[in-house]
Protein backbone atom coordinates (compact mmCIF):
# COMPACT_ATOMS: atom_id res chain seq x y z
CA UNK A 1 0.00 0.00 0.00
CA UNK A 2 1.66 3.15 -1.18
CA UNK A 3 1.44 6.31 0.88
CA UNK A 4 1.76 9.95 -0.04
CA UNK A 5 5.20 9.99 1.57
CA UNK A 6 6.45 7.42 -0.96
CA UNK A 7 7.87 5.36 1.90
CA UNK A 8 10.21 2.58 0.82
CA UNK A 9 10.42 -0.98 1.95
CA UNK A 10 12.69 -3.94 1.29
CA UNK A 11 11.91 -5.64 -1.62
CA UNK A 12 -8.25 -3.31 -11.61
CA UNK A 13 -14.91 -6.57 -14.06
CA UNK A 14 -16.45 -7.75 -11.81
CA UNK A 15 -18.32 -8.84 -8.73
CA UNK A 16 -19.83 -11.99 -10.24
CA UNK A 17 -18.72 -15.37 -8.99
CA UNK A 18 -18.53 -18.79 -10.45
CA UNK A 19 -18.68 -21.80 -8.19
CA UNK A 20 -14.94 -21.47 -7.75
CA UNK A 21 -15.29 -17.88 -6.62
CA UNK A 22 -13.69 -16.26 -9.66
CA UNK A 23 -14.97 -13.24 -11.51
CA UNK A 24 -17.23 -14.34 -14.34
CA UNK A 25 -16.19 -12.11 -17.20
CA UNK A 26 -16.35 -14.48 -20.11
CA UNK A 27 -14.92 -13.05 -23.28
CA UNK A 28 -15.89 -12.54 -26.85
CA UNK A 29 -15.02 -14.45 -29.97
CA UNK A 30 -12.84 -11.63 -31.31
CA UNK A 31 -9.55 -10.76 -29.67
CA UNK A 32 -9.90 -7.75 -27.36
CA UNK A 33 -7.83 -4.63 -27.95
CA UNK A 34 -7.47 -3.18 -24.43
CA UNK A 35 -6.15 -4.45 -21.11
CA UNK A 36 -9.51 -4.49 -19.35
CA UNK A 37 -11.38 -6.14 -22.21
CA UNK A 38 -8.64 -8.72 -22.71
CA UNK A 39 -8.62 -9.56 -19.01
CA UNK A 40 -12.42 -9.80 -19.00
CA UNK A 41 -12.21 -12.31 -21.83
CA UNK A 42 -10.06 -14.41 -19.48
CA UNK A 43 -12.48 -14.06 -16.58
CA UNK A 44 -10.28 -11.48 -14.81
CA UNK A 45 -10.20 -7.75 -14.25
CA UNK A 46 -7.34 -5.38 -15.01
CA UNK A 47 -7.36 -2.26 -12.88
CA UNK A 48 -5.36 0.83 -12.02
CA UNK A 49 -4.79 2.88 -8.90
CA UNK A 50 -6.32 6.31 -9.42
CA UNK A 51 -5.74 9.75 -7.92
CA UNK A 52 -8.73 12.08 -7.91
CA UNK A 53 -6.60 15.14 -8.67
CA UNK A 54 -5.52 13.65 -12.02
CA UNK A 55 -9.01 12.89 -13.32
CA UNK A 56 -9.23 16.36 -14.84
CA UNK A 57 -6.27 15.58 -17.10
CA UNK A 58 -7.77 14.45 -20.40
CA UNK A 59 -5.03 11.95 -21.30
CA UNK A 60 -5.20 10.41 -17.83
CA UNK A 61 -8.99 10.07 -17.85
CA UNK A 62 -9.00 8.81 -21.43
CA UNK A 63 -6.37 6.13 -20.80
CA UNK A 64 -8.13 5.06 -17.61
CA UNK A 65 -11.49 4.79 -19.36
CA UNK A 66 -10.11 2.99 -22.39
CA UNK A 67 -7.74 0.48 -20.84
CA UNK A 68 -9.03 -0.50 -17.40
CA UNK A 69 -12.18 -2.01 -15.89
CA UNK A 70 -11.37 -1.69 -12.18
CA UNK A 71 -10.10 1.24 -10.12
CA UNK A 72 -8.49 1.55 -6.68
CA UNK A 73 -8.28 4.97 -4.99
CA UNK A 74 -4.64 5.66 -4.17
CA UNK A 75 -5.12 7.70 -0.99
CA UNK A 76 -8.67 9.00 -1.02
CA UNK A 77 -10.22 6.24 1.11
CA UNK A 78 -7.45 6.00 3.71
CA UNK A 79 -8.24 6.91 7.30
CA UNK A 80 -6.58 10.34 7.29
CA UNK A 81 -8.45 11.29 4.13
CA UNK A 82 -11.97 10.37 5.22
CA UNK A 83 -11.89 10.76 9.03
CA UNK A 84 -9.26 13.34 9.93
CA UNK A 85 -11.31 14.26 13.01
CA UNK A 86 -13.07 11.64 15.08
CA UNK A 87 -16.49 10.70 13.68
CA UNK A 88 -16.36 13.58 11.19
CA UNK A 89 -16.25 12.05 7.70
CA UNK A 90 -15.30 13.65 4.39
CA UNK A 91 -15.85 11.45 1.33
CA UNK A 92 -15.52 14.14 -1.33
CA UNK A 93 -12.40 12.96 -3.17
CA UNK A 94 -13.25 9.28 -2.79
CA UNK A 95 -16.77 9.94 -4.06
CA UNK A 96 -15.27 11.61 -7.12
CA UNK A 97 -13.36 8.45 -8.00
CA UNK A 98 -16.30 6.13 -7.32
CA UNK A 99 -18.66 8.29 -9.37
CA UNK A 100 -16.18 8.44 -12.24
CA UNK A 101 -15.75 4.66 -12.19
CA UNK A 102 -19.48 3.99 -12.11
CA UNK A 103 -20.03 6.37 -15.00
CA UNK A 104 -17.59 4.30 -17.06
CA UNK A 105 -19.01 0.93 -16.04
CA UNK A 106 -15.94 0.15 -13.95
CA UNK A 107 -15.75 -1.60 -10.59
CA UNK A 108 -13.99 -0.26 -7.49
CA UNK A 109 -11.69 -1.84 -4.90
CA UNK A 110 -12.01 -0.11 -1.53
CA UNK A 111 -8.61 0.85 -0.14
CA UNK A 112 -8.25 0.79 2.85
CA UNK A 113 -9.98 0.44 6.23
CA UNK A 114 -7.40 -0.52 8.90
CA UNK A 115 -3.72 0.30 8.31
CA UNK A 116 -0.98 1.40 10.67
CA UNK A 117 0.08 4.27 8.36
CA UNK A 118 -1.67 7.46 7.28
CA UNK A 119 -3.58 7.53 10.53
CA UNK A 120 -4.62 10.91 11.94
CA UNK A 121 -2.89 11.65 15.21
CA UNK A 122 -6.01 11.27 17.32
CA UNK A 123 -6.21 7.54 16.58
CA UNK A 124 -2.87 6.67 18.15
CA UNK A 125 -3.71 8.68 21.23
CA UNK A 126 -6.76 6.62 22.17
CA UNK A 127 -6.92 4.07 24.94
CA UNK A 128 -7.80 0.47 24.14
CA UNK A 129 -11.57 0.72 24.61
CA UNK A 130 -11.82 3.96 22.67
CA UNK A 131 -9.58 2.61 19.92
CA UNK A 132 -11.71 -0.51 19.50
CA UNK A 133 -14.83 1.66 19.27
CA UNK A 134 -13.17 4.04 16.81
CA UNK A 135 -11.91 1.20 14.60
CA UNK A 136 -15.28 -0.49 14.38
CA UNK A 137 -17.06 2.83 13.86
CA UNK A 138 -14.65 3.77 11.06
CA UNK A 139 -15.12 0.46 9.27
CA UNK A 140 -18.89 0.61 9.61
CA UNK A 141 -19.34 4.24 8.58
CA UNK A 142 -17.06 4.03 5.54
CA UNK A 143 -18.53 0.74 4.33
CA UNK A 144 -22.07 1.97 4.90
CA UNK A 145 -21.35 5.03 2.77
CA UNK A 146 -20.19 2.89 -0.15
CA UNK A 147 -22.45 -0.11 0.38
CA UNK A 148 -23.28 -1.74 -2.94
CA UNK A 149 -20.61 0.26 -4.79
CA UNK A 150 -17.43 -1.60 -3.81
CA UNK A 151 -16.36 -4.93 -5.31
CA UNK A 152 -13.77 -5.71 -2.63
CA UNK A 153 -12.32 -4.00 0.44
CA UNK A 154 -8.77 -4.14 1.73
CA UNK A 155 -10.00 -4.53 5.30
CA UNK A 156 -6.61 -4.85 7.02
CA UNK A 157 -3.27 -4.07 5.41
CA UNK A 158 0.38 -4.74 6.18
CA UNK A 159 -0.13 -6.20 9.65
CA UNK A 160 3.06 -8.32 9.57
CA UNK A 161 6.71 -7.36 10.00
CA UNK A 162 9.36 -7.70 7.34
CA UNK A 163 12.25 -10.08 7.89
CA UNK A 164 12.33 -13.63 9.14
CA UNK A 165 10.26 -13.43 12.30
CA UNK A 166 6.76 -13.71 10.86
CA UNK A 167 5.64 -11.51 13.75
CA UNK A 168 2.90 -8.91 13.78
CA UNK A 169 3.88 -5.32 13.08
CA UNK A 170 3.75 -2.82 15.93
CA UNK A 171 0.81 -0.46 15.46
CA UNK A 172 -1.81 1.23 17.63
CA UNK A 173 -4.17 -1.63 16.81
CA UNK A 174 -1.72 -4.46 17.51
CA UNK A 175 -0.18 -2.83 20.58
CA UNK A 176 -3.44 -1.86 22.29
CA UNK A 177 -6.00 -4.37 21.00
CA UNK A 178 -3.78 -7.41 20.54
CA UNK A 179 -3.69 -9.94 17.70
CA UNK A 180 -7.46 -10.34 17.70
CA UNK A 181 -7.98 -6.94 16.08
CA UNK A 182 -7.71 -8.38 12.56
CA UNK A 183 -10.45 -10.92 13.16
CA UNK A 184 -12.60 -8.24 14.77
CA UNK A 185 -12.09 -5.93 11.81
CA UNK A 186 -13.19 -8.62 9.36
CA UNK A 187 -16.26 -9.53 11.40
CA UNK A 188 -17.22 -5.86 11.64
CA UNK A 189 -16.73 -5.45 7.90
CA UNK A 190 -18.95 -8.43 7.10
CA UNK A 191 -21.69 -7.02 9.30
CA UNK A 192 -21.41 -3.67 7.51
CA UNK A 193 -21.62 -5.03 3.95
CA UNK A 194 -22.36 -8.68 3.24
CA UNK A 195 -22.02 -8.14 -0.51
CA UNK A 196 -18.44 -6.90 -0.73
CA UNK A 197 -15.43 -9.19 -0.79
CA UNK A 198 -13.20 -8.81 2.26
CA UNK A 199 -9.43 -8.95 1.65
CA UNK A 200 -6.20 -8.94 3.62
CA UNK A 201 -3.47 -7.07 1.70
CA UNK A 202 0.33 -7.02 2.16
CA UNK A 203 3.71 -6.61 0.43
CA UNK A 204 6.78 -8.86 0.31
CA UNK A 205 4.46 -11.85 0.50
CA UNK A 206 4.71 -12.68 -3.22
CA UNK A 207 6.86 -15.77 -2.68
CA UNK A 208 6.98 -18.26 0.15
CA UNK A 209 8.87 -16.74 3.08
CA UNK A 210 8.42 -16.11 6.81
CA UNK A 211 6.05 -13.21 6.22
CA UNK A 212 3.85 -14.95 3.66
CA UNK A 213 3.85 -18.10 5.82
CA UNK A 214 2.50 -16.06 8.73
CA UNK A 215 -0.24 -14.59 6.55
CA UNK A 216 -1.00 -18.05 5.20
CA UNK A 217 -1.37 -19.42 8.72
CA UNK A 218 -3.74 -16.58 9.62
CA UNK A 219 -5.91 -17.09 6.55
CA UNK A 220 -6.00 -20.86 7.09
CA UNK A 221 -7.07 -20.32 10.70
CA UNK A 222 -9.74 -17.81 9.65
CA UNK A 223 -11.19 -20.20 7.07
CA UNK A 224 -11.23 -23.09 9.55
CA UNK A 225 -13.00 -21.03 12.21
CA UNK A 226 -15.44 -19.25 9.91
CA UNK A 227 -13.92 -15.79 10.18
CA UNK A 228 -15.19 -13.93 7.10
CA UNK A 229 -12.28 -13.50 4.68
CA UNK A 230 -12.77 -13.77 0.93
CA UNK A 231 -9.50 -12.74 -0.66
CA UNK A 232 -5.81 -12.04 -0.15
CA UNK A 233 -4.04 -9.20 -1.94
CA UNK A 234 -0.43 -9.43 -3.09
CA UNK A 235 0.99 -5.98 -3.72
CA UNK A 236 3.72 -7.22 -6.08
CA UNK A 237 6.12 -4.27 -6.17
CA UNK A 238 9.20 -5.57 -7.97
CA UNK A 239 12.64 -4.25 -8.87
CA UNK A 240 16.15 -5.59 -9.43
CA UNK A 241 16.64 -6.10 -5.70
CA UNK A 242 13.25 -7.73 -5.30
CA UNK A 243 12.45 -9.59 -8.54
CA UNK A 244 9.41 -11.69 -9.35
CA UNK A 245 9.92 -14.79 -7.17
CA UNK A 246 10.41 -18.11 -8.91
CA UNK A 247 7.60 -19.54 -6.78
CA UNK A 248 5.20 -16.62 -7.39
CA UNK A 249 2.53 -18.75 -9.09
CA UNK A 250 2.90 -21.57 -6.56
CA UNK A 251 2.50 -19.09 -3.73
CA UNK A 252 -0.68 -17.64 -5.22
CA UNK A 253 -1.97 -21.16 -5.71
CA UNK A 254 -1.39 -22.27 -2.12
CA UNK A 255 -3.46 -19.35 -0.85
CA UNK A 256 -6.17 -20.05 -3.42
CA UNK A 257 -6.24 -23.65 -2.22
CA UNK A 258 -7.38 -22.35 1.17
CA UNK A 259 -10.62 -21.26 -0.47
CA UNK A 260 -9.96 -17.55 -0.99
CA UNK A 261 -9.56 -15.45 -4.11
CA UNK A 262 -6.11 -14.00 -4.74
CA UNK A 263 -5.60 -10.59 -6.29
CA UNK A 264 -2.53 -8.75 -7.55
CA UNK A 265 -3.33 -5.42 -5.95
CA UNK A 266 -0.51 -2.89 -6.48
CA UNK A 267 1.62 -4.17 -9.34
CA UNK A 268 4.58 -2.20 -10.61
CA UNK A 269 7.92 -3.45 -11.93
CA UNK A 270 10.90 -1.15 -12.25
CA UNK A 271 12.92 -1.28 -15.47
CA UNK A 272 12.38 -0.80 -19.17
CA UNK A 273 12.30 -2.55 -22.51
CA UNK A 274 12.22 -6.30 -22.97
CA UNK A 275 13.40 -7.14 -19.44
CA UNK A 276 10.54 -5.22 -17.84
CA UNK A 277 8.13 -6.67 -20.38
CA UNK A 278 9.25 -10.20 -19.55
CA UNK A 279 8.70 -9.66 -15.84
CA UNK A 280 5.20 -8.29 -16.40
CA UNK A 281 4.49 -11.35 -18.53
CA UNK A 282 5.52 -13.62 -15.64
CA UNK A 283 3.02 -11.94 -13.32
CA UNK A 284 0.15 -12.05 -15.81
CA UNK A 285 0.81 -15.67 -16.70
CA UNK A 286 0.89 -16.61 -13.02
CA UNK A 287 -2.48 -14.98 -12.39
CA UNK A 288 -4.01 -16.63 -15.45
CA UNK A 289 -2.71 -20.02 -14.31
CA UNK A 290 -4.41 -19.76 -10.90
CA UNK A 291 -8.14 -20.22 -11.29
CA UNK A 292 -8.97 -18.12 -8.25
CA UNK A 293 -6.75 -15.19 -9.25
CA UNK A 294 -9.52 -12.64 -9.77
CA UNK A 295 -7.45 -9.94 -11.43
CA UNK A 296 -4.56 -7.51 -11.41
CA UNK A 297 -4.23 -3.82 -10.57
CA UNK A 298 -1.23 -1.70 -11.55
CA UNK A 299 -0.32 1.03 -9.07
CA UNK A 300 -0.80 3.99 -11.36
CA UNK A 301 -1.14 4.78 -15.06
CA UNK A 302 1.81 6.82 -16.45
CA UNK A 303 5.30 6.55 -15.03
CA UNK A 304 5.38 10.23 -14.07
CA UNK A 305 2.73 9.73 -11.39
CA UNK A 306 4.19 6.55 -9.93
CA UNK A 307 5.43 6.55 -6.32
CA UNK A 308 8.58 5.07 -7.87
CA UNK A 309 8.67 7.30 -10.94
CA UNK A 310 12.47 7.20 -11.29
CA UNK A 311 12.22 3.47 -11.86
CA UNK A 312 9.68 3.86 -14.71
CA UNK A 313 7.67 0.91 -13.35
CA UNK A 314 4.33 1.22 -15.16
CA UNK A 315 2.84 0.33 -18.55
CA UNK A 316 2.61 3.86 -19.96
CA UNK A 317 5.41 6.41 -20.27
CA UNK A 318 5.16 10.02 -19.12
CA UNK A 319 3.28 10.95 -22.29
CA UNK A 320 0.90 7.98 -22.05
CA UNK A 321 2.73 6.10 -24.78
CA UNK A 322 2.33 2.34 -24.60
CA UNK A 323 5.58 0.73 -23.47
CA UNK A 324 6.93 -2.68 -24.37
CA UNK A 325 5.53 -3.85 -21.04
CA UNK A 326 2.04 -2.80 -22.12
CA UNK A 327 2.29 -4.84 -25.31
CA UNK A 328 3.59 -7.82 -23.35
CA UNK A 329 0.69 -7.65 -20.89
CA UNK A 330 -1.88 -7.29 -23.64
CA UNK A 331 -0.38 -10.24 -25.51
CA UNK A 332 -0.25 -12.39 -22.37
CA UNK A 333 -3.94 -11.63 -21.80
CA UNK A 334 -4.69 -12.81 -25.33
CA UNK A 335 -5.43 -9.37 -26.72
CA UNK A 336 -4.29 -7.63 -29.87
CA UNK A 337 -3.30 -4.07 -30.65
CA UNK A 338 -6.05 -3.83 -33.23
CA UNK A 339 -5.88 -1.75 -36.36
CA UNK A 340 -7.93 -0.47 -39.26
CA UNK A 341 -9.12 3.06 -39.79
CA UNK A 342 -11.25 5.06 -42.13
CA UNK A 343 -14.18 7.39 -42.38
CA UNK A 344 -17.64 6.94 -40.98
CA UNK A 345 -20.10 4.75 -42.78
CA UNK A 346 -22.91 2.33 -41.94
CA UNK A 347 -22.81 -0.58 -39.49
CA UNK A 348 -24.97 -3.43 -38.23
CA UNK A 349 -25.28 -5.03 -34.80
CA UNK A 350 -26.27 -8.64 -34.11
CA UNK A 351 -26.74 -10.35 -30.75
CA UNK A 352 -25.97 -13.80 -29.37
CA UNK A 353 -25.99 -15.33 -25.89
CA UNK A 354 -22.56 -16.87 -25.26
CA UNK A 355 -22.74 -18.36 -21.75
CA UNK A 356 -25.61 -19.04 -19.36
CA UNK A 357 -25.66 -19.71 -15.62
CA UNK A 358 -28.58 -20.15 -13.25
CA UNK A 359 -28.78 -16.48 -12.31
CA UNK A 360 -27.11 -14.67 -15.22
CA UNK A 361 -25.92 -14.86 -18.80
CA UNK A 362 -23.28 -13.28 -20.99
CA UNK A 363 -24.35 -11.58 -24.18
CA UNK A 364 -22.25 -10.60 -27.17
CA UNK A 365 -23.02 -8.01 -29.82
CA UNK A 366 -21.10 -8.21 -33.09
CA UNK A 367 -20.66 -4.87 -34.83
CA UNK A 368 -19.95 -5.05 -38.56
CA UNK A 369 -19.02 -2.21 -40.89
CA UNK A 370 -21.00 -1.84 -44.08
CA UNK A 371 -19.64 -1.17 -47.56
CA UNK A 372 -17.31 1.57 -46.31
CA UNK A 373 -14.92 1.87 -43.38
CA UNK A 374 -16.02 3.36 -40.07
CA UNK A 375 -14.08 5.05 -37.26
CA UNK A 376 -16.59 4.63 -34.41
CA UNK A 377 -19.91 3.02 -33.56
CA UNK A 378 -22.73 3.24 -31.02
CA UNK A 379 -25.24 0.50 -30.16
CA UNK A 380 -28.12 0.69 -27.64
CA UNK A 381 -28.96 -2.39 -25.55
CA UNK A 382 -32.22 -2.67 -23.59
CA UNK A 383 -32.88 -5.24 -20.87
CA UNK A 384 -36.22 -5.99 -19.26
CA UNK A 385 -36.71 -5.10 -15.59
CA UNK A 386 -35.76 -6.56 -13.13
CA UNK A 387 -32.76 -7.60 -15.23
CA UNK A 388 -29.58 -5.58 -14.70
CA UNK A 389 -26.36 -5.34 -16.70
CA UNK A 390 -23.52 -5.65 -14.21
CA UNK A 391 -20.36 -6.05 -16.26
CA UNK A 392 -19.26 -4.93 -19.73
CA UNK A 393 -16.19 -5.24 -21.93
CA UNK A 394 -14.86 -3.98 -25.28
CA UNK A 395 -16.79 -0.71 -25.14
CA UNK A 396 -17.68 2.36 -23.09
CA UNK A 397 -21.19 2.10 -21.60
CA UNK A 398 -23.62 4.74 -20.41
CA UNK A 399 -27.07 4.20 -18.92
CA UNK A 400 -30.37 6.04 -18.97
CA UNK A 401 -32.18 7.02 -15.79
CA UNK A 402 -33.97 3.68 -15.50
CA UNK A 403 -30.80 1.64 -15.67
CA UNK A 404 -32.44 -0.62 -18.26
CA UNK A 405 -31.04 1.00 -21.42
CA UNK A 406 -27.30 0.86 -21.98
CA UNK A 407 -25.70 2.76 -24.83
CA UNK A 408 -22.39 1.16 -25.76
CA UNK A 409 -19.80 3.18 -27.65
CA UNK A 410 -16.63 1.94 -29.29
CA UNK A 411 -13.56 2.05 -27.09
CA UNK A 412 -10.37 1.42 -29.01
CA UNK A 413 -12.20 -0.86 -31.45
CA UNK A 414 -14.12 1.65 -33.56
CA UNK A 415 -11.86 1.65 -36.61
CA UNK A 416 -13.25 -1.02 -38.93
CA UNK A 417 -12.50 -1.54 -42.58
CA UNK A 418 -15.41 -2.18 -44.93
CA UNK A 419 -17.01 -5.51 -44.00
CA UNK A 420 -14.82 -5.94 -40.90
CA UNK A 421 -16.30 -6.66 -37.49
CA UNK A 422 -15.62 -6.41 -33.78
CA UNK A 423 -17.71 -7.21 -30.73
CA UNK A 424 -18.58 -6.11 -27.23
CA UNK A 425 -20.02 -8.08 -24.37
CA UNK A 426 -21.90 -7.79 -21.11
CA UNK A 427 -23.25 -9.83 -18.21
CA UNK A 428 -26.96 -9.68 -17.36
CA UNK A 429 -28.23 -10.65 -13.90
CA UNK A 430 -31.62 -12.19 -14.73
CA UNK A 431 -33.35 -11.70 -11.38
CA UNK A 432 -35.85 -14.28 -12.62
CA UNK A 433 -36.23 -12.95 -16.18
CA UNK A 434 -34.18 -14.83 -18.80
CA UNK A 435 -35.40 -12.96 -21.90
CA UNK A 436 -32.77 -11.79 -24.36
CA UNK A 437 -32.01 -8.05 -24.51
CA UNK A 438 -33.23 -5.87 -27.35
CA UNK A 439 -30.45 -4.54 -29.56
CA UNK A 440 -31.03 -1.18 -31.24
CA UNK A 441 -29.66 0.08 -34.52
CA UNK A 442 -25.90 0.50 -34.87
CA UNK A 443 -24.97 4.10 -35.73
CA UNK A 444 -21.79 5.96 -36.59
CA UNK A 445 -20.89 9.64 -36.47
Amino acid sequence: MRSRSRRAFTLVTAGLLTAAGVLSLAGTADAATTLGASAAAKGRYFGAAVAANHLGESAYASTLGTEFNMVTPENEMKWDAVEASRNSFNFGSADQIVSHAQGKGMKVRGHTLVWYSQLPGWVGGLGADDLRSAMNNHITKVMDHYKGKIYAWDVVNEAYQDGGSGARRSSPFQDKLGSGYIEEAFRTARAADSGAKLCYNDYNTDGQNAKSNAVYAMVKDFKQRGVPIDCVGFQSHFNSNSPVPADYQANLQRFADLGVDVQVTELDIEGSGSAQAANYTKVVNACLAVTRCAGMTVWGIPDKYSWRSSGTPLLFDDNYGKKAAYTAVLTALGGTGGGGGGTSGSCTATYSTTTTWGDRFNGQVTVKAGSSAISNWTVPVTVTSPQKITTTWNGTPSWDGSGNVMTMKSNGNGNLAAGASTSFGFTVMTNGNTSAPAIGACTTS
